[in-house]
């Protein structure tokens, strides 16, 4: 599973950068207002932290290494005791003159994380208090946050960091097109809105609207497909970005519920035991007595839950009995919506897996 990191400069960002830019002695070690619980909020989000800092000349005879040593080593025990590692702490000795690669913005000390696979850039950031952190981020190819400081401007603080990396609004924006379909999704899973619906299929769009509604999140589908063959395409293409959406909006999936749920419809019973395992599957156990309602063929009921397991990595055992096929289709698309709504909510930042990764 990929790892997020958070590369962190040091002075000005961790601790305090005093006004001759070296914390070379025990006195000026100052920690940078809320830097502890904002790292402890990013921890359980699931960031490692890497330090990544110039330090101008360090080792030389104008900053022997052992004035540098002893706070840094401090100030790495403290962070311990509250809970907060270190993955790697990467310096680099250079002068500016010196044009060092190794120097930020240069990513000479950060070069195996390009290289290694297991790197989450797309998740990662960097935070720092320089312009050149910045600059540092976008060789990378990740997020900047430039911490606000009297010295060098920026507009972020440690809490604000900490809630727009952790907390931020799981959503996906899925675009699917073939020779038959070309399908949008937009899904906000922390967002609750009325769901906008369009397939060309008018008993289709408020199955789907269902999922919306009693799912709890905002959720939007336009789909163009070619109804004049017939409408299979349309149904398990729109099923399949679906799922690709929702995947891509649960992310790592710390915190979510998991797992299902059962609601009555009239006279029908529909039981939707649901799992974000990443290991699709589907158990669909009931059946129809009409070849079709209002659009939708029944055989592509069984067919549309399907596809959206292929396509989320879902685990779903579907139930349904009754005499009504209205009742019992809509009924399925509900219970799917309803065991979604308890599956996708955030319940604190645990990976609700005994294997370390769903």
């Amino acid at each position: 599973m990929s790892q997020k990191i958070l590369f962190v400069d040091r002075d000005g960002t961790l601790i305090e950068e005093p006004a001759d830019f070296q914390i070379d002695a025990y006195e000026k070690l100052r920690f940078v207002k809320g830097v502890i619980p904002a790292l402890l909020k990013l921890r359980d989000a699931g960031f490692q932290f890497v330090i990544v800092t110039n330090q101008d000349g360090l080792g030389s005879e104008a900053y022997p290494r052992e004035r540098f040593d002893g706070p840094n080593d401090l100030m790495l025990q403290i962070f311990e005791s509250q809970g907060i590692t270190f993955r790697e702490v990467l310096v680099d000795c250079s002068w500016p003159a010196d044009n060092a690669p190794t120097r930020k913005p240069g990513l000479g000390l950060v070069m195996h994380y390009l290289r290694d696979r297991g790197t989450d850039l797309d998740g990662s950031a960097m935070v720092g208090d320089r312009e050149t952190d910045i600059r540092f981020a976008e060789n990378l190819g990740i997020r900047g946050f430039q911490l606000k400081t009297a010295q060098f401007g920026g507009e972020w603080d440690w809490a604000g960091i900490a809630h727009a990396l952790a907390d931020k609004p799981r959503t996906a924006r899925v675009r699917r097109k073939t020779k038959e379909t070309d399908i949008l999704v937009e899904l906000d899973l922390d967002k609750v809105a009325e769901p906008k619906i369009h397939t060309g299929l008018p008993f289709f769009d408020h199955m789907l609207e269902q999922i919306g509604k009693h799912g709890g999140f905002a959720l939007q589908i336009q789909t163009t497909g070619d109804l004049h063959i017939d409408e299979h395409h349309t149904i398990e293409d729109t099923a399949l970005a679906l799922g690709e959406a929702l995947k891509q909006a649960l992310g790592d999936k710390r915190g979510i519920g998991r797992y299902g749920f059962t609601l009555p419809m009239d006279e029908c019973l529909v039981s939707a035991a649901l799992d974000f395992s990443g290991r699709p599957y589907l158990v669909f156990d009931g059946a129809f007595k009409r070849e079709r309602v209002g659009d939708m063929p029944t055989e592509l009921v069984p067919h549309f839950f399907r596809s959206l397991c292929d396509a989320a990595g879902l685990n779903l055992n579907l139930q349904v009995r009754g005499d009504n096929d209205h009742h019992q289709v809509e009924g399925c698309f509900k219970a799917l919506a309803r065991a979604l709504r308890q599956a996708i909510r955030r319940e604190g930042s645990e990976l609700p897996s005994t294997k370390g990764a769903l």
